[in-house]
Order: C-alpha cells, then structure tokens, then sequence
C-alpha cells in the first residue's frame, strides 16, 4: 500500500468536522473549501475511513477523474461509473461517478450506501425532480439513514442565496423562513484569504481595465439575473472597437505571462476575440467543441504550446491549469459562484509563479474574497452591512444603504440569523437539544388572530397556524369598496397637541389620511408603540414611547407604511389597515 499523504491542518480539520458531525447528526452538510484547497485529498481520505459503501457524485468527467485518481494514489481500488470516460463499474465499496450517467441508470444502484459525496455541490437544487435529489431518494430508499455531504468552493446559486441553512459558527443563511435549502449545516468553512495569505494559492492581482470597458447594466436580465445571448450579442457587435481594444491590452500585459485564459460572453464573441489574437497561439474551446479536439487543445495548452485559451462557459470548474497566470474576463455575470471560480482558475501554485492577473472588462464589481451576503441584491445601489439585533446582539450582514459616514440608512435584512444555544433544561424533551435560530425579526406580518410577529412572505402563522389574510387581497378587497381609500404612502408628519399626537399619511398624489394616538391611554399608547415603535430606526433600536414629545423628537427615524386604508365613517376616514414592509403586485409609493 502506498504512504497515505499528509493532509494539511485544514484538510484535516475538514476531515474531523465531517466525523464529528455524522456521529451525532444525519442531516445534510456542507464542506466550504477555495479551489485549489484540495477537496480531492479530503474526499479521498474520507472514502479511506468508511467502511461502508459511498457514492461520489460530480457533474463533469474531469472531477471524477481527478477524485478516483486521488483515491487510488493511496493504494485502494474505486470504480468509475462515467459515460464520459467509457467506465460503467459499481462494483467496489466507493465509486466515483457523474451524476448525469447515475441518474439515467438508477436500476445498477440498489446497495446500500451509507455516504453520499458530492463535489461541486453548489450545483444542487432543491427541486426534489433533479438529478442529485433523485439519486439521493433512490438511495435513501436502500438506506434511511443515508448520510449527504456536499464539497464546494461557492456554497449559494443565484435565485436561491446560500445552499444551507445552519452555520456551524452560529449564524442562519437566508432570511425567508420557508426556503428550502438542498442542504442542512455548514460544518466548516476556510476563507480564500487564508489560503492566500499562507502561500497555499497564488496571490491574484486584480487590476482596473485601463482601456474602454463594456456596459451591460442596460440589458435586461432573467430571474436569475443573467442576460440573453441574442441581447448580448447585439450589444457586443455595436462595440467592436471596444472588443479589439481589449485584446490589443490583453496582448501587451501577456507579454511576460505564462498562460492566459480569456472569458467571453457568447460564442459570436468568442469567435471575434480569436480572430483578434495570434492564432498559432491561440485555441477556442465551447460547449459545442467536439469532445476529442477539446481534449487536444486543452493538453496543448497545459503543455504551454499554447498561450491563450478562450473559452464560454466550459472551463469554469474541473480544469486545472497551474501555469495559468492571467485572466481576462470579458463576460457579465451576476454570479458570485461563477465569478469565483473563473477567477480561482489562476490561483493554483506554480514553480516560478508570483501572482495571477485578473483583469474584469465587464464591470462585475464582485468581492473575491467576500462574496456579500449570498442572496440577490434588491437593487444595484446595496451592498453589505452589519446590523446588530437587539434581541441577541448577533452581528448580521444583510443588503443595505449607508451615509457618507458609513452609518447603515437602510436595510433589508428580515430575521436575525443568530443562532442561540438551548438553555439549560431544554434538553431533547423541548427543542432536541439544537441551537434555535433567535426570533427578532426587522420586518414582519404580525397574526391578527394571536399578535405573533411572522415573515413577511408567511401564509400561515407560525405560532397559532391560522391563515394571515395577504397584503394583496387586503389591498384589493379595500379598492373594490366605494366607502374605502386607499393611500399609497410616501411619508408621514407628525403633532403633538395636549398628549395626542396626531400623524398624517401623505399620498404620492397629494392625499392625505390621519390618525391620532392618546398618549394618556396605555391601551392606545400601546397600540402605537406595536405599529412604531418596534419598527423604530428600522427596528435596528425598537423602542417604547412614553410621551408624545418623545416620538416628535425622533420622528426622522420613524418607518412609514407602504400602504394606508381607511373606510368612510359619516363626515370622516377612519383608518383601520397600515400595510408596513410590503412585497406584492402593486407598486408602492414613488415607483418603488
């Protein structure tokens, strides 16, 4: 048998996380490691321990190539199931497959596995009808207790956010109740700055395009934020100057670069780019490539025949170029995933290799080594900030807006995402024993049928189950009446006279509707302090009015509602509905 490797501290940190967590936990779990961090050797040492059957799963043939060749480095034989290598063998306690040639031949997979591993896992959807979830229903069926571990540099899917719920550092992902996560805990996570900054990954060196760069802020996107080919190739061809400019850089900055990879938008554009660059040079690799040339010009370019590789959308995982020190991407993408694992193309160590150039002629405007928040942006003005909940005083960046100061104005964030350990005598007998996501929430439905705060998107409450009526259907119901108003609120002004105070809701045409709150009447001052005062400073700092000054004196941190009905009582309007925190059909004030 050959010498087992010497994994590194991290690697077996990994390891340990994964043994600690399945010895106590079936749940689902997640692995969070950079590329370039060898996933490959931490797989393979944990198919060396099992003793029972595993099934590792990735989408293309090179990773499981990669991944078998890593496993049979230690001496131990493992099948391949891959159409794309020409090997159909289950036969062995691990196998190392494709999930596309596992899923059309489930009949060959009726063991019982104990393991299943996934590499590259943030491809996994929770669509229970994809082909990761049927393999794992499959196999569950052979083995309830089946056990899922996913590997992944970029562990969030645009549309969805962040793949798991639970971090073990504790921290929830996502702040929608209901979104179903195709895995359960984050069980470790290694930064790619700690790679970096210890010398187990090249340094990138992220540059600013000094020549004209593309605009595709105007083109519209789909519901994953991505752009239509046919858009971005008629937007391309008005700028071929541009194309040919960037090139002509792209050139002059290879001249003492080893190996260059270009990312083009779409294959039109892939093609003018290689009419632009020396074509003994150069090779252009597609999905539409065959697969045998693909091959060839990929082992060319590893051989250094080669010096540009332009590619769209096929080299972005499982290839793996060391010398590859320069690249240029001149592609828009919304993804953070894809952003990182183009640029993570670069960063494998090399003899002689002192960084990777990164050039982004697209303006992505992503954050290597902070990859945001992990869920889509509300609109392109936000970026990360840190709210502390006053519930449990847990740090949570969510989506947001600040001052010149660097004060957060504004925020997204719904729930806090701190996880809080279970008290003592909480044991199995009250929540099993779990940490329990804290229960503050900055923007909720409140249950007319008990008072419990909900998420805003909740149907259901949480707390007594009964059905919370939808904003939607209120808002409809009140503008089908004859004798009710509704406002589309875009702010409110305040008076104090004799303990009263008085608020106005302005429409955005010049409506107005009031209501008054008695502040010598606990019951009313309550009532005003539920409404207000717990969304007070976007309920980063709730607070309890006692007197009417008090609120004057802070009207400026006040939360106004998106919506405001009021029903005709004689000679006046009543209001009787504010709608705070509002995601619908109808446009809110100002065109939001």
């Amino acid at each position: 048998m050959n010498d087992v490797f010497t994994l590194r501290p991290y690697q077996q940190e990994a390891v340990d996380a994964t043994l600690s967590h399945f010895r106590k936990s079936e749940e689902s779990a997640v692995i969070v490691l950079p590329t370039g961090a060898g996933k490959s050797l931490v797989i393979a040492e944990l198919a060396r321990l099992a003793r029972r059957r595993i099934l590792v799963l990735t989408h293309v043939k090179e990773l499981v190539e990669q991944n078998h060749a890593k496993y049979e480095s230690y001496g131990l034989t493992g099948g391949i199931f891959s159409a794309g290598l020409k090997r159909k063998d289950s036969r062995h306690q691990v196998t190392f497959a494709s999930v596309q040639s596992v899923s059309s031949n489930l009949d060959q997979f009726r063991n019982e596995y104990s393991l299943v591993i996934i590499d590259e896992c943030h491809r996994v959807s929770g669509d229970e009808t994809s082909q990761y979830q049927r393999i794992i229903e499959r196999l569950r069926q052979q083995n309830d207790s089946l056990k899922v571990l996913g590997l992944t540099a970029t562990p969030y899917r645009l549309a969805m956010g962040w793949i798991y719920r639970y971090h073990y550092r504790g921290f929830v992902r996502g702040s929608d109740d209901e979104q179903d996560k195709p895995f359960r805990h984050c069980i470790y996570e290694l930064p790619l700055s700690y790679m970096i900054n210890r010398g187990y990954l090249t340094r990138p060196e992220l540059v600013n395009a000094a020549v004209a760069q593309y605009d595709f802020s105007a083109l519209p996107k789909d519901r994953f934020g991505e752009y239509a080919e046919n858009d971005v190739n008629q937007l391309l061809s008005k700028h071929k100057r541009v194309t040919r400019a960037i090139i002509d850089q792209v050139m002059e900055l290879a001249d003492d670069r080893k190996g260059v990879m270009i990312f083009a938008a779409t294959v039109e554009h892939a093609k003018e780019i290689t009419g632009y660059l020396p074509e003994h040079e150069t090779a252009l690799v597609t999905g539409a490539t065959d697969l045998r040339d693909r091959d060839l010009l990929i082992q060319r370019f590893k051989r250094r025949e080669l010096k540009y590789l332009v590619n769209v959308s096929v080299l972005t995982t499982g290839f793996d170029a060391p010398h590859v020190d320069f690249i240029a991407i001149l592609r828009p993408t919304q993804s953070v995933s894809l952003y990182q694992q183009i640029v993570g193309r670069g960063l494998r160590l090399d003899e002689g290799k002192q960084d990777c150039l990164v050039i982004d002629y697209a303006g992505n405007q992503v954050n290597l080594h902070h990859p945001e928040v992990g869920e889509p942006k509300p609109n392109p003005d936000s970026k990360p900030v840190q709210v502390f909940c006053p519930g449990c005083g847990f740090a949570n960046i969510f989506w947001g807006k600040t001052d010149d100061e660097g004060r957060v104005i504004e925020h997204y964030g719904r729930r806090c995402q701190g996880l809080l350990e279970p008290a003592e005598g909480d044991g199995p007998a009250g929540h099993n024993g779990r940490a329990q996501q804290c229960d503050y929430r900055f923007r909720f439905k409140e249950c007319p049928h008990c008072g419990a705060e909900n998420d805003i998107a909740a149907r259901n409450c949480h707390q007594c189950h009964k059905a919370i009526i939808d904003p939607d259907d209120q808002l409809r119901d009140a503008l089908k009446l004859k004798d009710a108003m509704v406002i589309r609120c875009a702010g409110i002004t305040l008076k104090d006279t004799d303990s009263k105070l008085r608020i106005t809701y302005h429409g955005e045409d010049g409506e107005e509707l009031s209501e008054s709150f008695d502040f010598s009447k606990p019951g009313q001052r309550n009532v005003f302090n539920k409404l207000f005062g717990r969304r007070f400073a976007n309920s980063q700092a709730p607070k309890a009015f006692s007197r009417a000054g008090e609120v004057i004196e802070s009207q400026s941190f006040l939360s106004a509602p998106d919506f405001v009905i009021a029903r005709k009582q004689k000679h006046f309007w009543q209001v009787q509905e504010r709608i705070f925190d509002y995601r619908g059909q109808f446009r809110r004030a100002n065109g939001a």
